[in-house]
């Protein structure tokens, strides 16, 4: 927020001191703290509005329809159920940014969905770093008979997770409770995260669980260059950069990045861990 000298404004009292200005300045700044400090506990503003699944099913056909994004019917009706199951747990869980239903089915649905119009995901999946189920969630509803693995290490999330496979009776939806590193060794054909992580720490913790001939499919947004210079010639050898797709999110100006390495050669599987994984730890 600019605070204003009393030399750059223009007032009449010779002071050049406005009350009305100085309490918006002083709101400001309170507004300002405050939202610092909601931050630091990881509260969240309840939303305004929260629809119901059935209204929001039929918000999400004209919102769709008007950012030309095509799914079925089936698909909707999931996405909306979720949407709803996502707002109820807000409050509380602190679960996303985006608190109207339009950004929501923007910047989750069509941004996790969208993808799958890029490239050919190979299954089993593995979601990592999903959060509240991001893009892991959406693709289960669009590919309902697909293996799909989330995995997430924050407790309140997983639990949300577990809530929304049984509420929404999402079928072959592993959940792994933890963060994912090169001891984790459970095998898939494909790897997708939302997450910030840096493209090398993620190739890194794939490692040992990515199959020779499988994908990381990362979804990022367009400054993401660097990190695609920075992937380490060691990591070079397991994997290459197999395809970099540049995209908007339909009538937006949300521009994003698909990157997507294929691993080339299997890596030497790393000496037991203490806390390794063991595959009846998913559940």
């Amino acid at each position: 927020m600019k605070v204003f000298s009393g030399d750059s404004v223009a007032h009449k009292n010779k002071e050049n001191y406005s009350p009305y200005k100085a309490r918006q300045e002083k709101a400001g700044r309170d507004l300002k703290d405050k939202s610092i400090v909601d931050q630091q506990k990881g509260t969240h503003k309840k939303p305004d509005q929260v629809f119901s699944a059935a209204e929001a099913n039929d918000r999400m056909y004209d919102i769709f329809k008007n950012h030309d994004f095509k799914c079925t019917h089936e698909e909707r009706q999931k996405l909306a159920e979720f949407y709803a199951l996502l707002m109820e747990n807000q409050e509380h869980k602190n679960f996303t940014r985006l608190l109207k239903l339009k950004d929501i089915a923007i910047k989750h649905f069509i941004d996790c969905l969208i993808i799958t119009e890029l490239t050919d995901l190979k299954f089993p999946l593995l979601d990592v770093g999903t959060g509240p189920g991001f893009p892991g969630i959406p693709l289960k509803i669009r590919f309902p008979d697909k293996k799909i693995i989330l995995a997430e290490g924050v407790q309140k999330r997983v639990e949300f997770l577990k809530h929304v496979r049984e509420k929404m009776n999402l079928q072959n939806l592993d959940i792994i409770g933890r963060n994912i590193n090169p001891y984790f060794e459970y095998p898939v054909q494909g790897v997708i995260t939302r997450a910030v992580e840096d493209i090398s720490n993620t190739l890194r913790n794939v490692l040992s669980c990515l199959q020779e001939g499988g994908f990381v499919y990362f979804m990022k947004g367009p400054g993401v260059n660097p990190e695609i210079e920075q992937v380490p010639d060691d990591l070079k050898e397991f994997y290459v950069l197999h395809a970099d797709h540049t995209y908007d999110l339909p009538k937006t100006e949300n521009h994003r990045r698909l990157v997507v390495y294929k691993k080339i050669k299997n890596a030497p599987m790393p000496e037991d861990e203490d806390n390794d994984i063991l595959l009846n730890e998913s559940f």
